[in-house]
């Protein structure tokens, strides 16, 4: 058995918060500059340069890439063979977030009673934690800030399996042609398939955690993140809405077995600032 120390969780997960708002991913970095070569749009490249201006100014100023610095969204996969000691782990977590967003001077966004008062807490608390027991003695954790213009546009439905593959296509683009220039394309699309309703929206949220355009494993659904993709390049919404080819970089799928009646379908989008940052303890 192994152990970790509460407070070493809390300092990782402060320091990721302020990283993952400050330092687009190098895999973005390189797919913004690609975008840039094949965009057809005057108005389309000069954007797409902006965005890459901004990246650069927030990572050698310590600035965010963004002013909205999301809600924070933290998985942790923990090894099975890891204690935890000298205090609570979620409040670990939360601990965390607090700090990084305070000692960051990052925009707090959370709220409570949302239906009604939407007090802010002042502290970007609660973060949204998803746990996974793994072999081994390390802890994983990414931070994910997740703003809110992208989130809006999540989409869930259970087609009926006779809809099967082309249905999944069309519900996907759909709700990326709808969105149009509210997730501050060019996005990155998160789908899930299969499993239950909220096994299918976490697998769609996951999926954004993937280095931008590596494809699934398997070759059958790789296709299908090809083919989406084309078919969302070619709605013209373009860099932050303004026309051109690339309205997305990249699609990544996650699958699950799901119930013989059901076709689960998810949708995650993720904005140009494509944040997180993980780290192994």
């Amino acid at each position: 058995m192994r152990e970790i120390k509460a407070s070493e969780i809390t300092d990782t997960v402060a320091r990721l918060s302020q990283e993952a708002n400050y330092k687009l991913g190098e895999d973005v970095v390189e797919a913004l500059r690609q975008a840039v070569k094949n965009e057809d749009s005057p108005l389309g490249r000069e954007t797409l340069n902006r965005i890459l201006e901004n990246a650069d100014i927030a990572a050698r100023g310590r600035f965010p890439l963004c002013q909205d610095c999301g809600t924070a969204v933290v998985f942790l996969e923990v090894g099975q063979d890891v204690h935890i000691t000298g205090g609570d782990f979620n409040e670990a977590v939360q601990e965390g977030v607090r700090r990084g967003y305070d000692a960051g001077y990052l925009r707090k966004s959370q709220v409570v009673q949302p239906f009604s008062a939407r007090v802010n807490t002042k502290d970007n608390t609660p973060a949204i934690i998803h746990s996974e027991v793994v072999p081994g003695d390390r802890l994983k954790i990414t931070v994910a800030p997740k703003g809110g213009g992208s989130e809006n546009m999540s989409r869930f439905s259970v087609l009926k399996p006779a809809q099967g593959r082309q249905g999944v296509i069309e519900f996907v683009v759909k709700a990326v042609d709808e969105a149009g220039s509210n997730p501050c394309p060019p996005v990155i699309v998160g789908v899930g398939i299969g499993g239950t309703a909220e096994k299918t929206m976490l697998m769609a949220k996951r999926a954004l955690l993937r280095k931008v355009a590596l494809p699934n494993p398997d070759q059958e659904v790789a296709e299908l993140e090809r083919e989406i993709l084309k078919k969302l390049n070619a709605l013209g919404i373009g860099p932050e809405g303004f026309g051109g080819r690339t309205t997305a970089l990249a699609v990544h799928i996650e699958t699950a077995p799901s119930h013989l009646a059901s076709l689960p379908v998810a949708v995650n989008l993720q904005c140009h600032s494509a944040r997180h940052k993980e780290a192994v303890l």
